[in-house]
């Protein structure tokens, strides 16, 4: 144990603090993807890749030759608004990168590595065989976050 007043190396402070790090964090992220992201731009662009998508489906299908070559005439201006899409998905991903990064390698990786270091968390129900070391319990709070956050924020290209 060490002198500090609540340590968060120990359960239930290391659970609630990575809980609470991974929240937060995921907060942030969202906050910023819809800063940075025209949802509605982006919902347009998904619909005309999908349509396009059912149509070339349907031409192939029927064996319509002449339907296929019309839309594949097009198919370069799909793969440039799906590449405008998977851009406009990572813009946050790269802005974030390098401070979690950093957080992890000077805060977190310190903090529950070395002597004495053990799980930060138990999943409820199941035991101590189900203990969780503070990277994957990081990433299993991060994800239910970011999910949750998502849904709420209406990030999903459904949740407008």
């Amino acid at each position: 144990m060490t002198n500090r007043l609540i340590d968060l190396t120990v359960i239930p402070y290391s659970t609630f603090f990575i809980l609470l790090l991974s929240f937060f964090l995921s907060l942030l992220t969202s906050l910023t993807n819809k800063l940075l992201t025209n949802r509605e731009q982006m919902k347009a662009w998904s619909q005309e890749i999908s349509e396009w998508n059912k149509e070339l489906r349907n031409a192939q299908r029927n064996k319509d030759k002449k339907a296929v070559e019309k839309l594949m005439k097009k198919q370069k201006y799909i793969l440039q608004l799906q590449s405008k899409m998977t851009w406009q998905s990572m813009k946050t991903s790269i802005m974030w990168f390098i401070p979690l990064l950093l957080l992890w390698w000077f805060f977190l990786t310190p903090l529950y590595t070395g002597p004495g270091a053990g799980p930060v968390a138990f999943l409820p129900g199941i035991g101590s065989e189900w203990a969780l070391s503070y990277v994957y319990w990081y990433l299993l709070c991060s994800i239910l976050s970011g999910a949750l956050l998502s849904r709420l924020l209406g990030l999903g290209m459904g949740g407008d």
